[in-house]
C-alpha cells in the first residue's frame, strides 16, 4: 500500500509543479511515470511505452492538422461571413451566431481549436456594442459544448474510457447533455449580460421601419480567424493583419479551395455519424490526415503552413497523464483510491466530492488534462457499486469543463487577452464568479440533475 500511496502522491505533485511553474505537465508526466513505473513495479520499460495513447496522438495530430488548413485557406473566415450575412442587422444574435459557428469547431476534433473565434468575436462585439463578458462567455460555452461531440476530444477520452471499462455511455448522449447544460448556461449569461441588446433591437427596428431604411448587414470588419495574433504588445491587445481580409461590407464568393474544404467538414463530421449508427468506431485522426492530404495536394502552400499549427504541446499533455494513469493502474493503485472511495460510506457523496475535485482542479489547469487524469480515477467508485457509471462519467466530465471560463484556465485567459485594456479588470471580476462559481453549481446541478435521477431509475 506505500507505493501506491506514493505514487499517487508523485502524481500529484508533478500536476501541481507543472501547472505552479508554467512547464509542461505532459513531459513531467511521462519522466514520471517511467520513473515511478520501474521503481515501484515490475514493468519493463517497453510495457510503460505502450501505456502511450498513440491513438489519441493520432487524433489530435490529425484534427488539428486538417484544421489549421481550414484557417490557414480562409474557409473559416468565409464561414463567418457566411453565417453573420444571415444575421442582418440584429446584435442581439450575434452571441449565438458565435455560439453554433465556435460549437461547430470545436466539434471537429480539438476543442481549443475553437479559440480562433475569440479575437473576431471580441472584435464584433466591440463594433456592435455586445458586451464583452456575453460574446466571451458564449465562446467559451460554445467550446465546451462541441468538445463534447462523438468527433472532439472531451467526448473521445470521455466515453472512450467509459467504454475500455464496460461502461455503456453513448456518446451521443454525452454530447446531448453537455448541449443541454451549455445552453442553459448561455441564457443564464443572456439574462445577467445582454438584455440591453433586446431594447437596442426594438428600437432600432422601429426607427428603420419608420425611416424605411434598412440597417447595413453586421460583418466581422478586419477581424480574421486566419491572421490573429494577440498577446504580442505590452497592453495584450487583440491585433489583426486587415491586409489578408476582405473590405467590410464586401462578400466573395467561396473560392473551389474553400468549398472543396467546407464539403471535408460535413463529410468528416457525416462519416463518423454514419459509421456509429452502424455501430463501427472510426478513427477520426486518420479521416482527417486523409483530408487534409487531399487539400495540401491541391493547395501545397497552406499544407505546408498547417504543419507547424499541429497541437503537439496537447499531444504531450494527454498522452504524459494517461502513460502515468497506466502505470497507476497496473501497480493497483487506481484500485486503492476505490476503496477510498467506498470508505466515505454514501456513493453519492463520493460522485459530488469527485466532481468538485474536477472542477476545482480544471478551474486552473487544462480541463482536457483533467479528463485524462480524473475519469480512469471514478472508475474504482463506479466498480464499487451504488452509483450508475454513464451517469457519473457524463457529470464528471461536464463539471470538469463548465470551469473553463476562470481567467486561470486557457479559455478565460484568452477572453481576458482580446478585450480593451480598460475592460481588462471588469471582465476578470467576472469571469473568476462565474467560474468559481461553476465549481460548485456544477457538481449540484449534475450530480442532482443527472446522477441521483439515474440512482433512482
Amino acid at each position: 500500500m506505500l507505493t501506491q500511496i506514493i505514487a499517487l502522491l508523485i502524481f500529484v505533485a508533478l500536476f501541481a509543479i507543472g501547472a505552479v511553474r508554467g512547464v509542461q505537465i505532459g513531459v513531467l508526466m511521462l519522466v514520471g511515470a517511467a520513473g515511478t513505473g520501474l521503481l515501484f513495479t515490475d514493468m519493463a520499460i517497453d510495457d510503460i511505452i505502450a501505456e502511450f495513447p498513440l491513438d489519441i496522438m493520432i487524433l489530435l495530430a490529425g484534427v488539428t492538422y486538417f484544421f489549421a488548413i481550414a484557417q490557414e485557406n480562409g474557409t473559416v473566415d468565409k464561414i463567418i461571413d457566411w453565417a453573420l450575412e444571415r444575421v442582418g442587422s440584429s446584435a442581439v444574435l450575434l452571441p449565438a451566431v458565435f455560439f453554433v459557428i465556435t460549437g461547430c469547431i470545436a466539434a471537429m476534433g480539438a476543442p481549443l481549436a475553437g479559440l480562433v473565434m475569440m479575437p473576431v468575436g471580441m472584435q464584433v462585439a466591440r463594433k456592435y456594442g455586445v458586451d464583452y463578458a456575453l460574446m466571451g462567455l458564449a465562446i467559451c460555452f460554445a467550446i465546451g459544448a462541441g468538445g463534447f461531440a462523438p468527433t472532439s476530444l472531451y467526448g473521445i477520452v470521455t466515453y472512450s474510457t467509459a467504454h475500455d471499462a464496460g461502461i455503456d455511455l453513448s456518446p451521443f448522449l454525452l454530447f446531448g447533455i453537455a448541449v443541454a447544460v451549455y445552453l442553459v448556461m448561455l441564457v443564464v449569461a443572456y439574462f445577467m449580460y445582454g438584455r440591453s441588446l433586446f431594447s437596442k433591437t426594438t428600437v432600432a427596428a422601429a426607427e428603420h421601419a419608420s425611416a424605411g431604411s434598412t440597417q447595413s448587414k453586421i460583418s466581422r470588419g478586419s477581424a480574421s480567424a486566419s491572421s490573429v495574433a494577440f498577446g504580442e504588445d505590452d497592453e495584450d491587445e487583440a491585433l489583426f493583419d486587415s491586409s489578408t481580409t476582405d473590405v467590410a461590407g464586401e462578400s466573395k464568393p467561396f473560392t473551389f479551395v474553400q468549398i472543396l474544404t467546407v464539403i471535408f467538414m460535413v463529410g468528416l463530421i457525416g462519416t463518423v455519424v454514419v459509421l456509429a449508427a452502424l455501430g463501427q468506431e472510426p478513427d477520426i485522426g486518420l479521416l482527417c490526415f486523409m483530408f487534409g492530404a487531399i487539400l495540401a495536394l491541391v493547395d501545397p502552400k497552406t499544407g505546408k503552413a498547417a504543419i507547424p499549427k499541429i497541437d503537439w504541446p496537447t499531444v504531450l499533455l494527454v498522452g504524459g497523464i494517461i502513460t502515468f494513469v497506466g502505470v497507476l493502474q497496473n501497480m493497483g493503485a487506481v484500485d486503492l483510491l476505490g476503496e477510498g472511495a467506498e470508505s466515505i460510506g454514501s456513493p453519492l457523496i463520493a460522485a459530488f466530492v469527485l466532481c468538485i475535485v474536477g472542477g476545482l482542479v480544471s478551474a486552473f489547469a487544462s480541463t482536457t488534462g483533467i479528463l485524462a487524469a480524473l475519469v480512469p480515477l471514478a472508475l474504482p467508485l463506479i466498480a464499487a457499486g451504488g452509483v450508475p457509471g454513464w451517469a457519473l462519467i457524463a457529470a464528471l466530465g461536464v463539471c470538469s469543463a463548465v470551469v473553463d471560463v476562470s481567467p486561470f484556465s486557457t479559455l478565460g485567459a484568452t477572453v481576458v487577452a482580446t478585450a480593451p485594456v480598460e475592460d481588462k479588470p471588469r471582465l476578470t471580476r467576472i469571469l473568476v464568479k462565474f467560474g468559481m462559481s461553476m465549481v460548485v453549481i456544477g457538481p449540484v446541478a449534475l450530480v442532482g440533475g443527472l446522477v441521483v435521477p439515474a440512482m433512482m431509475f
